[in-house]
């Protein structure tokens, strides 16, 4: 029987609340995940569908904070034993200002970040800064990059590379067909591509996707379709243990 595949577990920071979202982490992890992807919530989410951004909206609602956020990926830091990545957009990055915020990341337990309205070549320094907080800055990459940029994201040398199969939003269905695992080789044959670890998804949500795209990346990013469970109510982290599971093709827990 083949390994499990490796599963990047998105969710949102205090959706629907502080409480139920630490749920939400340790049942993430019980199912097995390989990474958490901590969302903090911003009200203009460009690269997010339906889904994340009624979370997105909740959580704020909800009385959701950069601070909160912090004492939130702090919490899941100590209660979980899963590489942490700390998901958000540029504005709450240069709100904050960029080394605090990393200064912040670092200490609250992330192991990354991830801001994908941040390229490399456009970062205010995110790049140059995380090293100095022992912080693994993701550059996020998309099959519509010119190679010019593209090449010049390679020569980064980073560790980890966030490359969605599509362009557009989160959400919605996506076929692992040729284009997409295309643009997957293109990535790989950078300059340092091919010893970077790359998470992959935009659309994921069956085991059938993850079994066809997990040979081709180091873990499949699954999004929405988590945040879908939680919005569903009554026992989330058990209902999202289950999903990871599932989607990972991890054998059920004896006894479970």
């Amino acid at each position: 029987m083949s390994a499990p595949a490796r599963i990047m577990a998105h969710m949102v920071a205090w959706y629907p609340d502080r409480g139920t979202s630490l749920q939400v982490a340790r049942g993430l992890a019980d199912g097995g995940c390989a990474y958490i992807e901590l969302q903090f919530p911003f009200s203009d989410p460009t690269a997010d569908g339906p889904d994340i951004q009624r979370a997105c909206s909740a959580a704020l609602e909800a009385g959701f904070t950069v601070d909160a956020g912090f004492e939130c990926a702090a919490s899941i830091s100590r209660s979980v034993k899963v590489p942490l990545f700390i998901m958000s957009y540029a504005n709450l990055v240069f709100t904050r200002g960029t080394d605090r915020f990393l200064a912040d990341a670092s200490a609250c337990g992330a192991r990354g970040v991830i801001v994908p309205d941040l390229p490399p070549d456009y970062d205010e320094g995110l790049f140059s800064s995380a090293a100095k907080y022992g912080l693994a800055a993701v550059p996020v990459l998309s099959p519509s990059m010119r190679e010019g940029r593209l090449s010049r994201v390679g020569i980064l040398g980073a560790e980890y590379l966030y490359v969605t199969l599509r362009t557009g939003t989160t959400g919605s269905f996506t076929e692992i067909d040729s284009p997409g695992l295309e643009f997957l080789s293109r990535v790989a044959s950078l300059d340092h591509g091919s010893r970077a670890k790359v998470f992959g998804g935009f659309g994921v949500s069956t085991r059938e996707q993850v079994k066809a795209f997990s040979p081709h990346v180091h873990a499949v990013v699954v999004g929405s379709a988590l945040v879908r469970l939680v919005a569903a109510g009554g026992d989330v982290a058990s209902a999202v243990r289950e999903m990871v599971r599932q989607l990972s093709g991890a054998e059920q827990a004896p006894g479970a």
